[in-house]
């Protein structure tokens, strides 16, 4: 018997403490806020919040957060993906890009033409990973973070 596919589950009252054990490595915690920090900052803006957990089978190995925005004045925050955090000892096995497509495919289907990401800079950082699934620097920086875009076909 084969597991289940991969997953982008919505956040619900049966698996929220599963997704509050999504951990990433230490040395990573400069880059990206622990996700009970982001699952309150989504109750805070659950109007246009879109969060989910990624999971293996039925082993949470990700989380990812994004915003649907349309009526932000500022386009870096019309539509955009606000954190992810892939669960250590879980990182390079794709879960990331997975939880990256899963927002794209929901950008998508929501009619955006382009999504954002931001990240903090450094060694170790995300950046890499973003300008690979096809990100671009837009040489502007908000509150220390690099923004990028994509366009979506």
């Amino acid at each position: 018997m084969s597991n289940p596919p991969l997953q982008a589950v919505e956040i619900t009252p049966d698996n929220v403490e599963a997704a509050m054990k999504v951990k990433v490595r230490k040395d990573q915690n400069t880059f990206v806020a622990p996700v009970v920090t982001s699952l309150a900052e989504a109750y805070a803006s659950r109007e246009t919040v879109w969060t989910r957990l990624i999971l293996d089978g039925d082993r949470p190995v990700a989380f990812v957060m994004a915003d649907f925005a349309p009526d932000e004045d500022e386009p870096d925050f019309q539509c955009g993906i606000w954190r992810l955090n892939v669960a250590e000892g879980e990182q390079g096995k794709g879960y990331g890009s997975f939880a990256v497509r899963a927002f794209l495919e929901e950008a998508r289907g929501r009619g955006n033409k382009r999504v954002t990401v931001m990240w903090v800079p450094g060694e170790g950082g995300p950046a890499e990973f973003y300008r690979k699934l096809g990100f671009h620097d837009t040489g502007r920086v908000f509150d220390g973070e690099v923004v990028a875009e994509l366009f979506l076909d």
